[in-house]
């Protein structure tokens, strides 16, 4: 052979080696230093001039390398091969990018916090509350009527004892009862019970009467309203009332007819504005005849806590909470000081009166610092008593010195982490956001908070009461976004049935179907994503083309009731009419808000805000457009799609409902497409359409589950998941499929977990 074909073939083989060499050596670390370090910074921390922001997501790797070969390097993605894309995105991904790669960085820890603003409003309402015994609900709705046929009131003159579902009467010029003893032109009625409060809030209380009334809501001495003399025309009262969501609250209306007054009709009714509804009739669901005991809720107002992680936590001391805390604390301590003698059960002119005061103070530090008071922390408390011959004043002074002490304000300062009183603690900031009761403190002071089963058993007892279940109620309102969905409005030349009461009823249809999940024992997630049943009223049916039962007399009064909206593809909460409506424009859908709360609520993917605002494309420019091809042509620039790719994919898949939640099958004279594609963390791409099968691969979706479960985590405990442990967000995961995906059962697992850390 020639030796130049020699050479030649003997530099071919050498470039060939050289090349498949290079190939094998070059790794996504490589390729990262060479195009992207620069930038993102050595190890994605980004850089003050060009990408301030870390790197840092949830997207596969798969969508990763589809991003980076599209747009990276910036302003020159024709650099980067789709060979190199592939290999940055895994190097990526694994070094620093993904969740797990930023817990081995930077492990989760339980950090100190402050008690929250719910946490703090909790706590007082309860350290408090054992001092005022209650009668539990029995079950019964409404209030407990006593009629009278005078203004006596007196017990051996009562005509007649009854439950009242509400209180709604025209009497007319009649009496309230057929019975001799009751005359037309004089009488008196008494309800009393406890009325529930839902959420926590301001609550207006509106009675509407043309006689005498006064209304009593959570305090019995001095009424709320008192319009037992009528002044000029009023036929309105109307005051308001702070109250804490998931208590009852003691209720007592007076009405009254006098034979002195002008007026021989006799009318009332008792009504009430929920946060965020509409004035309504206080349904027999919120009233019970029970008589429930006051309840301490604290009036000041606090700087609201840091939600920048996506749940609240306290993790922030501002000048402005420290000065509510000690506002708060001189609020509680005037409200208290006049029932103290009854308290510490002594009188004002009692030898021992000091002393019992004393006792009863160094008591209630005891339980506002969850632990039992030792000699170093009793002493600050009885030199208040030493130094102050005022007993009240020492009173007060013990307690401004508790309720600012950081023993109150934080959690879990003393003792280690198995300590039974820490472990005690958990359980009750966990399941009811407030301090152990006593069966709980008594299992810590017995020695019976040291393995997971003596925990658990203390945890199902407590789940079971109305603070767990409020709680639970509290995280599924958060879950489904419907306390940021308050400023609804809707075209009203489009949908002029959409006035305000039919907004207040679909919230109320949506709270109600969130209440059964959170009450009942048994209930799954799997059936709040599929069931096929809502509640509507007869204010509701007609609108969403569902036809009343038979049976209903007065169907534009129904109330609300169980029923399926006939011949529609719609699934659970995810479709729900309010969300749908509040996840909209005034005069179309938006599949972008509907596919950012499928990404972020449901998935529990991480959206970054967009980099630049742009203005939704307005109808009236694309007349022929279906919304979908509008929000199409307004998200196609790269700038866009790097997240609306994902956002109005799933957004889409929601496309057949309209502005305000209703079925369709058509937009602008063209058959609704609700087909979307949506790549998973594992890179697989899954064709969804429509809302069955988006409901179909939620419950069957590992992501979705494990969304559900770290979101229940946050709200419950308020702390990273991860802090407990590399392998918790698994293990629960993996115990909430087990159980069959039952909610109240996550929330055991999560106590329980969270309580026993620590313990062998």
């Amino acid at each position: 052979m020639p030796l130049r074909r020699v050479f030649c073939s003997v530099f071919v083989i050498a470039v060939a080696v050289s090349a498949a060499t290079f190939a094998a050596e070059r790794t996504g670390e490589i390729v990262y230093r060479e195009m992207c370090a620069s930038c993102h910074g050595p190890n994605g921390e980004g850089t003050p001039k060009e990408y301030p922001e870390p790197l840092l997501g949830d997207k596969s790797v798969k969508e990763l390398a589809v991003v980076i070969a599209k747009t990276m390097p910036e302003n020159k993605p024709e650099k980067c091969s789709r060979e190199d894309a592939d290999l940055v995105a895994a190097y990526i991904h694994d070094a620093f990018y993904s969740p797990l790669a930023q817990a081995r960085i930077k492990p989760a820890r339980v950090a100190l916090s402050r008690l929250t603003v719910r946490q703090y409003r909790e706590s007082i309402a309860d350290l408090f509350a054992e001092l005022r015994p209650s009668e539990q609900p029995n079950g019964k709705l409404g209030l407990r009527g006593n009629y009278f046929p005078s203004r006596r009131n007196r017990d051996n003159e009562k005509v007649l004892d009854r439950i009242d579902p509400v209180v709604q009467f025209d009497f007319g010029e009649g009496k309230p009862i057929q019975d001799d003893r009751l005359k037309t032109d004089e009488f008196t009625i008494n309800w009393s019970g406890s009325v529930f409060a839902p959420e926590t809030g301001n609550y207006e209380f509106v009675v509407k009467t043309v006689n005498g009334m006064r209304l009593w809501v959570n305090e019995n001495d001095v009424p709320l309203i008192d319009g037992s003399v009528r002044s000029g025309n009023d036929v309105e009262h109307r005051e308001s009332r702070f109250l804490l969501g998931g208590r009852y609250y003691p209720l007592r209306l007076e009405f009254f007819k006098s034979n002195k007054a002008k007026e021989k009709k006799a009318a009332i009714a008792l009504h009430w504005t929920r946060p965020h509804h509409t004035t309504e009739l206080i349904d027999a669901r919120y009233l019970s005849p029970h008589r429930s005991s006051e309840v301490l809720v604290v009036q000041t107002p606090f700087p609201a806590d840091d939600r920048s992680v996506g749940y609240e936590r306290g993790s922030s001391v501002s000048k402005e909470w420290d000065q509510a805390t000690t506002d708060a604390a001189l609020e509680i301590a005037s409200t208290v000081l006049p029932e103290v003698n009854r308290f510490a059960g002594t009188k004002n002119d009692a030898g021992d009166r000091k002393q019992k005061v004393q006792d009863f103070a160094l008591q209630l530090a005891g339980r506002a610092f969850r632990r039992p008071l030792n000699e170093e922390t009793r002493q600050p408390f009885i030199k208040q008593f030493e130094d102050n011959t005022d007993v009240d004043a020492a009173f007060q002074r013990s307690l401004l010195l508790m309720l600012k002490s950081p023993r109150f304000l934080y959690r879990e300062v003393d003792g280690s982490a198995n300590d039974p009183w820490n472990v005690a603690s958990r359980i009750g900031y966990t399941l009811w956001d407030s301090l152990p009761d006593k069966p709980l403190r008594d299992a810590a002071a017995n020695g019976q908070l040291t393995n997971r089963e003596q925990i658990r058993s203390q945890v199902e007892r407590m789940a079971a009461d109305p603070r767990a279940v409020a709680k639970l109620n509290a995280f599924l309102r958060q879950w489904t976004r419907l306390d940021s969905l308050i400023d609804i409005a809707k075209d009203s030349h489009l949908y002029p049935e959409f006035d305000p009461a039919v907004i207040s009823d679909l919230r109320t249809s949506l709270e109600l179907t969130l209440a059964d999940a959170a009450m009942q024992p048994r209930a799954t997630y799997r059936q709040l994503i599929l069931d096929d049943e809502f509640y509507l009223n007869g204010r509701l049916a007609p609108l969403y083309r569902v036809d009343l039962p038979a049976d209903a007399l007065m169907p534009q009064t129904a109330p609300f009731q169980k029923m399926k909206l006939e011949g529609e593809t719609r699934v659970g909460v995810i479709t729900h009419p309010f969300l749908m409506a509040g996840l909209a424009y005034t005069a179309t859908s938006s599949p972008i808000h509907r596919g950012v709360f499928v990404s972020r609520s449901l998935l529990g993917r991480s959206l970054k805000p967009p980099p630049e605002a742009i203005a939704p494309i307005l109808e009236d420019l694309h007349p022929d457009l279906t919304t979908r091809e509008r929000v199409a042509l307004q998200t196609k620039s790269q700038v866009c799609q790097g997240c609306h790719v994902m956002i109005n994919s799933l957004g889409f898949t929601l496309e057949s409902f309209d502005a305000i939640g209703r079925w369709r099958k058509a937009e602008k004279g063209k058959l609704i497409n609700d087909t979307g594609l949506y790549t998973t963390r594992d890179g697989e791409e899954r064709r969804i359409q429509g809302a069955p099968e988006l409901g179909a691969f939620l419950v069957d979706s590992p992501e979705s589950r494990q969304a559900f479960v770290q979101q229940m985590f946050h709200f419950l405990v308020k702390q990273p998941i991860r802090a407990y442990g590399a392998d918790v967000p698994g293990e629960l995961g993996r115990s909430f499929l087990q159980n069959d995906q039952q909610i109240r059962m996550l929330m055991l697992e999560i106590a329980t977990t969270v309580a026993a850390t620590g313990l062998n």
